[in-house]
């Protein structure tokens, strides 16, 4: 198959087209616009936009919308995190300029409108509400509003009550007008697909935008100087009590980035990591625990989370520290590294046969990079990692300074 070819345009779109042995075909854009981008008083919005943008253009109504892609036997969404929004169909191939149609429409002419905009405004708090009766989300988003103090990497993406309730649709309106803007835009087509074609029908579709980024001046960055929230409790009507732990990190430009991931897959990730197999197998002190390590763009974290018994969460933290301490001053034997890198290895090119996990993979390293990552170069970065990287990065993330711990507990 071709490899991945990436075209930019005159307004600053960029294009990555990834033709592969399919039957379907999966197109996105991914645009640089997430609740980092927000204020206090606009929190929440960007979530809130995504929701909106099904809801009808001039050309289509809602119902519209829907039937033209699930009618064809396709599936479509959407997505809102700290620092990009996507939207995404995937259907079989004969389809994709409908999927492209649909998706720029909602893009570019999304109505917002007034009959519409209370009601999901209500459907979006029950979201919130929904998030907040579960112990695992409250953890973790607590505890990455402590890992970023001050800054609006530690604020909800889903925003809440108090800034959501005031929001206007024109409030929308604006917001879509300075952030969806070309220059910040990834389109990305995933599978079986004429190429030529398909920049033919972008170019169609993105020469109809003329807005221009205006609405990210007053984004702030991490500082580092300021020390996290050492421990973050809350008590709910739960059984188990839910820990999140966490240390705050380097952005994903950082060269040590892969030697990030590497330390992340033998601590937590799957059944043979060490966590899993001291806290579980050999303790019987969770039924599960993982980790995971996150990049933005000028900061990152990793975590640590699990289920477990009340009385026995000083047991959990004595296990977990243990094993930090081992990871921070004993390298990795060559068997295991291999065994990891074998591990992840192998997840990434399973995770390639399916043609939406490719769109993600594009999408967001192109945003996040600012160039086109290939599956070469992510694969050969694996490969490279030596065990002395990972005992150095291992040292510069389990920063005691830079650490925090949120619970849930139940309540008494």
């Amino acid at each position: 198959m071709n490899k991945p070819r990436l075209h930019e345009f005159k307004n600053g779109l960029k294009a990555v087209l990834v033709p592969c042995e399919a039957e379907s075909v999966a197109f996105g854009l991914f645009i640089a616009s997430g609740s980092r981008h927000e204020t206090e008083k606009t929190a929440g919005i960007s979530h809130f936009i995504e929701h909106m943008l099904f809801k009808g253009t001039p050309s289509r109504k809602p119902i519209d919308i829907t039937r033209a892609i699930e009618g064809r036997g396709g599936n479509f969404n959407a997505c809102t995190g700290e620092e990009s929004t996507c939207y995404y169909a995937h259907m079989p191939y004969e389809y994709l300029n409908e999927a492209m149609d649909i998706i720029f429409d909602m893009y570019l002419n999304a109505t917002i409108p007034d009959e519409e905009f209370e009601r999901e405004k209500q459907v979006v708090l029950e979201e919130i509400k929904m998030y907040s009766d579960e112990p695992d989300a409250v953890a973790l988003e607590n505890l990455q509003r402590g890992l970023f103090p001050k800054n609006r990497l530690g604020a909800s993406v889903a925003g809440s009550a108090k800034s959501l309730v005031p929001l206007k649709p024109d409030d929308l309106r604006r917001y879509i007008a300075t952030h969806y803007a070309p220059s910040r835009t990834v389109a990305v087509v995933v599978g079986r697909f004429d190429e030529e074609k398909a920049l033919e029908a972008i170019s169609r579709n993105i020469v109809k935008c003329r807005y221009k980024a205006t609405g990210f001046a007053n984004v702030k960055g991490v500082d580092f100087s300021i020390a996290p929230t050492r421990e973050i409790s809350v008590s709910k009507d739960i059984q188990q009590t839910q820990i999140a732990l966490g240390y705050r990190t380097f952005g994903i430009n950082d060269k040590r980035k892969y030697a990030a991931s590497v330390l992340d897959s033998i601590m937590g990730k799957g059944m043979s990591s060490r966590l899993f197999q001291e806290v579980r197998e050999k303790r019987g002190l969770s039924y599960d625990i993982s980790s995971r390590m996150q990049f933005f763009t000028d900061a990152g974290m990793f975590t640590i989370t699990a289920g477990i018994d009340p009385k026995k969460e000083s047991s959990v933290i004595k296990t977990i520290d243990k094993e930090i301490d081992k990871i921070r001053s004993k390298k990795v034997s060559s068997a295991e590294l291999k065994r990891i890198k074998e591990f992840m290895l192998g997840n990434f090119r399973l995770s390639h046969e399916r043609v939406v996990s490719k769109l993600f993979f594009y999408g967001s390293t192109l945003l996040s990079y600012g160039r086109l990552i290939t599956t070469e170069e992510q694969v050969e970065s694996v490969k490279s990692v030596t065990a002395s990287d990972v005992l150095d990065v291992a040292e510069a993330i389990f920063d005691p300074a830079n650490r925090a711990y949120s619970r849930v507990v139940p309540k008494v």
